[in-house]
C-alpha cells in the first residue's frame, strides 16, 4: 500500500472535507450511443467530452461493486485454488474496493487522490480540482471521485483506478463498474469486464485534456502491485512511501 509525495512544493495539507459537486461529460466518438448512457468498450474505447459541449462543470465518477459476493462461481476454472480463493473471499468479511486517481496538472504538479493516507483531495492551493467524498468500506453506496472541469486548461491528465484494499483479489466477484456522470449529456460507463486476480490494482479510465478538448479513454488495465507500480506503468514519476487508512 502506498501514498505519494506531491511534486508541488509548499502545498497545504489536503482538506478532509471536499466541496459539494455535481457532474460533467459528453458525446461518443465511435462508442455505443444512447440518449442516457455511453458504454466504453475495447472496440470503442474513447469518448470526447468537448464535442457535445459538456466538458464544463464538475464530473462525478462513481464506483459501484459487489462487496459481499455470495455463492459466486470461481473466476477462472473450477480447480482447487479457484475454490480456495472463493472460500477465502466469502470468509474475509467482503471486498473493500477503493476508487482513486493519479493526477497531473498543467502547472507541473502531480499527486494521488485516495482514501489511503487520507489523501481525499489534491494538494493544490485553493479549491481542489480532484477530490473524493469519502471512503465506503461496505460497497452499499459506492464511492465518488470528482473532477472540476470548469477550466480544463488546468488539467493535463487524471488516471482513475480501483484498488482492492481488503479481501482476496477476485475482480469477477466484485463486478465493478465506473460511471462518469456529466452535468449534461449522457453518462459514460466503463465496466470492469476483464479480470486478472493476480493484481489488486486496476487502471480504469484516463481523463485527458489538451487545453481545447477533454476526452475519456477506457483502460481496464491490471497492474501487479500497488500505486507505485501503477505510477511506473503510466510514467507519472513520483516518489512513494507506505501508507494506511
Amino acid at each position: 500500500m502506498a501514498i505519494d509525495y506531491s511534486k508541488k512544493p509548499g502545498s497545504p495539507e489536503p482538506s478532509a472535507t471536499p466541496p459539494a459537486a455535481g457532474g460533467s461529460s459528453g458525446s461518443a466518438a465511435g462508442s455505443p450511443l444512447s440518449l442516457s448512457k455511453v458504454t466504453l468498450t475495447k472496440a470503442a474505447p474513447k469518448v470526447s467530452l468537448s464535442k457535445a459541449g459538456s466538458a464544463g462543470g464538475t464530473l462525478r465518477v462513481h464506483l459501484a461493486w459487489n462487496a459481499r459476493p455470495a455463492g459466486q462461481a470461481p473466476a477462472s476454472g473450477g480447480g482447487f485454488f479457484s475454490k480456495l480463493k472463493a472460500a477465502a473471499t466469502a470468509g474475509s468479511g467482503g471486498i473493500d474496493l477503493d476508487i482513486g486517481a493519479l493526477y497531473e496538472f498543467t502547472d507541473g504538479s502531480k499527486g494521488v487522490v485516495q482514501a489511503l493516507g487520507n489523501a481525499f483531495r489534491d494538494r493544490a492551493a485553493g479549491d481542489p480540482l480532484v477530490w473524493l467524498d469519502g471512503d465506503d468500506r461496505t460497497g452499499g453506496g459506492g464511492e465518488n471521485l470528482y473532477v472540476d472541469l470548469r477550466d480544463p486548461a488546468k488539467i493535463k491528465r487524471v488516471l482513475v483506478f480501483a484498488f482492492i484494499y481488503e479481501g482476496v483479489p477476485n475482480w469477477a466477484a466484485a463486478d465493478g463498474v465506473v460511471t462518469l456522470h456529466p452535468a449534461s449529456g449522457p453518462e459514460v460507463e466503463v465496466r470492469l469486464d476483464e479480470h486478472d486476480d493476480r493484481s489488486p490494482m486496476c487502471a480504469i479510465a484516463q481523463i485527458v485534456s489538451d487545453g481545447r478538448e477533454v476526452s475519456v479513454q477506457r483502460e481496464v488495465r491490471y497492474v501487479q502491485g500497488g500505486q507505485q507500480a501503477l505510477d511506473e506503468a503510466y510514467g507519472w514519476g513520483m516518489r512513494w512511501r507506505t501508507g494506511r487508512k
